[in-house]
């Protein structure tokens, strides 16, 4: 069942990334309140190549302000980083979630 939603999932990263080649995506990062700190900050760290001082930072900013930015990418790589962060919370017991706008 996982290999099947990793199938799907790179299937639908692929088409994004053909149908929006030139296309950059605002990758935000939201605050729920349930999710500990330190997950945030782990998250940053290994999703978004965030050193730790960094990730504090926006892990703050996200707690002060309900959002921060993590960064722009390419549509398909964005996708790809909302959906792993996602994912890592689920697999952690947390509702972290991320969202992605066109630029």
């Amino acid at each position: 069942r996982e290999g099947q939603l990793f199938a799907q999932e790179e299937m639908r990263i692929t088409e994004i990334a053909r149908t929006y080649p030139a296309e950059t995506c605002h990758v935000r990062i939201l605050n729920d309140d349930k999710t500990p700190m330190d997950l945030v900050v782990h998250a940053l760290e290994k999703f978004f190549a965030m050193d730790r001082q960094k990730a504090a930072r926006t892990m703050l900013e996200v707690h002060r302000k309900g959002a921060a930015s993590c960064g722009v990418f390419p549509c398909a790589e964005a996708l790809l980083k909302v959906n792993m962060v996602t994912d890592y919370a689920r697999q952690n017991g947390h509702s972290l979630q991320c969202t992605m706008e066109k630029e």
